[in-house]
């Protein structure tokens, strides 16, 4: 079952920090390869946004995914709010 596999919670910025991106994903280091390389189409690759500035591990995807949700339907100072909670100076997470 795909659910039973740990989940993360992502939020991704671009070099000028002016877009934010929230996602979800089972495998994020291989996510973050796929964002920095342009390999999935669409916003992020539009925007080149792929700088890992926050994260949260879940137990399961189905976690991951409703609170991937739960931070979409934030505005942007409440997901700004949460990111210093963890990472006040909006330093890159991922190398």
């Amino acid at each position: 079952m795909a659910d039973s596999k740990e989940g993360f919670v992502y939020i991704l910025t671009n070099e000028r920090g002016n877009v934010l991106y929230t996602g979800s994903t089972a495998n994020l280091k291989e996510r973050i390869y796929f964002h920095r390389n342009g390999m999935i189409p669409g916003f992020t690759k539009k925007y080149n946004v792929h700088r890992l500035i926050y994260f949260e591990r879940h137990a399961d995807m189905a976690s991951a995914r409703k609170r991937e949700h739960e931070i979409k339907g934030k505005s942007r100072a409440k997901k700004e709010q949460i990111i210093i909670e963890t990472n006040p100076s909006f330093t890159e997470l991922s190398t």
